[in-house]
């Protein structure tokens, strides 16, 4: 038989795998949800293509100057923000970069080369890869327009540069993927991750304010990192613009090491997931022990005993669920480190800017920030239901008390966050006026009982499957972040524009006042849309089980 068929070669295999995931993509693309999926995720790329246009005209310029200034060593700051942003963007954007699982290659007969080279392609394909990739580009075209004898070691530079940063991301991802292939480490390399990335946002305020500059250590660092990829590329071309071939073999042979000895530790870690590495957390079999079967009453607290069956039932599932998803009760320590750090910096009797800001305005300020934070989980209320989802339809039950109950955990959860930020704001900065104080409490009112209407609308129009411990591929729908966006600039608008008139205007009751009267609104048109809402639930009912349960 192996002489009547003719294996494909390397080119042909990597043909055929990107074929099969255009099938794929075409056939999603004909789910409704799908479609809508991707144009919004198209819609907010735009965001990110203006960014990456706007750097790439400063990079351009900075090449420019360099080259005309006769400043080439500082091209080893642009290559070290071009590898932090390489290296650290991945770990910040994982739920949005593609999800994609290489042992699912190896259902296919693929050799080994071509997983291999598949690997490197998808970290190319990456949007910091790319991001840096038209950065590259960009100082390549500056340098052909200002001095065109260093364009080759220029390109040179940038291609060993690629090389060096496309295996080093791929062999931390693989490694990552390793350690974290059990969820209480993927939960406790999180927690530390974010304790790490929120501590470093003290150390400047802490520095400015009761430390010294920490510029005269600037020279140890530059010195230290003279090894490092970025400084090597940097000293290439400055060796090339000044005539030193010595230093430019130097940064060009440190390169070529760098990427060689990355490439092998890629090629063993590869090698060991081609042949067959099962990185599995499925719990071995043991007996279960019985457990009596209680009421939902008898289960529920006294404080939930108040509360109708199906609502009780389900606010307590809601919470066991937040207790049990690390990553999203890890995220509700952000809201007071953030006020206390904001505080830091623009509150308070000593701020580290020039001039403190107010409480008539940091109060209102950090509310909105607040909400725009806690509010967005909503959006896609029913994201870790999976296969449960199924349940509330089988079981005689009306929406509407699934969906009251899931508003009432995040008015829980924002109740709770506002009022401890409240107290530090009170130990920080200082509380604002009355009138600001309680118009600022209506007005969160307002603004979360009509984002929630909303959030009930964009959670069964738009529903997106999320996993518990999983940071790949766990992103919102595209069109769900956009409806959240929208909905949040139209409330904070409208609360900004009434607490502007209260602040022209003579009576500093009168924003407490309209927002007293617009909550109203928001709670009647809440309560008032429950229904249809339900009636939409049965109507979805296909597609919503479709993007939950697959």
């Amino acid at each position: 038989m192996a002489d009547v068929v003719r294996l494909p070669g390397l080119f042909e295999q990597i043909w055929l795998v990107a074929g099969l995931r255009w099938r794929i993509l075409r056939n999603n693309m004909k789910n409704k949800n799908r479609v809508w999926d991707v144009i919004g995720v198209v819609i907010s790329s735009v965001v990110g293509i203006v960014f990456v246009a706007g750097i790439a005209m400063l990079v351009f310029v900075g090449t420019v100057a360099f080259l005309n200034d006769r400043h080439e060593a500082r091209f080893g700051l642009l290559f070290w923000g071009f590898f932090l942003w390489w290296q650290v963007l991945p770990i910040f954007v994982a739920g949005f970069s593609p999800s994609f699982s290489f042992r699912s290659l190896l259902r296919f007969p693929l050799k080994f080369s071509a997983f291999y080279s598949i690997g490197i392609a998808y970290g190319l394909a990456d949007s910091a890869a790319l991001a840096s990739l038209v950065w590259l580009v960009t100082m390549i075209v500056a340098t052909m327009i200002t001095r065109i004898s260093v364009v080759p070691v220029m390109i040179l530079a940038s291609a060993l540069f690629v090389a060096v940063n496309v295996t080093l991301e791929r062999l931390i991802g693989s490694w990552l993927e390793k350690i974290l292939a059990k969820r209480k480490a993927r939960e406790i390399f999180l927690a530390l991750f974010v304790l790490f990335i929120v501590g470093v946002q003290f150390i400047g305020p802490a520095v400015q304010k009761y430390g010294k500059s920490p510029r005269p250590d600037l020279a140890k660092i530059i010195r230290y990192a003279r090894p490092s990829p970025p400084s090597l590329a940097g000293e290439m071309i400055a060796g090339a613009a000044a005539g030193d071939s010595a230093t430019a073999g130097i940064g060009a042979a440190g390169l070529a090491g760098f990427a060689a000895l990355l490439g092998g530790l890629l090629f063993f870690r590869y090698r060991d997931q081609f042949r067959g590495e099962e990185l599995s957390e499925t719990v071995a079999p043991a007996r279960a022990a019985a457990k009596s079967v209680a009421s939902v009453r008898e289960v529920a607290g006294p404080e939930l005993r108040l509360l109708p069956v199906t609502v009780a039932a389900v606010l307590g599932k809601e919470f066991r669920y937040l207790f049990r998803n690390g990553f999203v009760a890890t995220a509700l320590l952000f809201p007071p480190l953030l006020v206390l750090l904001f505080s830091m910096q623009f509150g308070g009797a000593h701020p580290t800017t020039k001039r403190a800001i107010s409480p008539d305005l940091f109060f209102p300020g950090m509310m909105a920030y607040l909400t725009l934070i806690l509010m967005a989980p909503s959006f896609n209320s029913f994201a870790y239901e999976g296969r449960g989802m199924q349940t509330y339809f089988m079981l005689p039950v009306r929406f509407r008390d699934i969906l009251m109950a899931k508003n009432l955990v995040t008015l829980a959860i924002l109740t709770g966050e506002i009022a401890f930020c409240i107290a530090l704001l009170k130990w920080r900065v200082g509380l604002p006026p009355s009138p600001v104080f309680f118009a600022t409490i209506c007005a969160l009112i307002f603004a979360v009982t009509g984002q929630l209407t909303i959030a009930n609308w964009s959670s069964l129009k738009f529903p997106k499957k999320m996993e518990f411990g999983k940071m790949q591929g766990n992103r919102q729908s595209g069109m769900a972040v956009l409806v959240a966006f929208g909905s949040q600039l139209v409330f904070a608008t409208t609360c900004g524009l009434v607490l502007f008139v209260g602040r022209i205007g003579s009576n500093p009751w009168l924003p407490m006042e309209i927002f007293l009267c617009l909550a109203a609104a928001a709670v009647a048109g809440y309560i008032a849309a429950l229904d249809p809402l339900t009636k939409l639930a049965e109507e979805k009912k296909e597609s919503i089980l479709d993007a939950l349960m697959k």
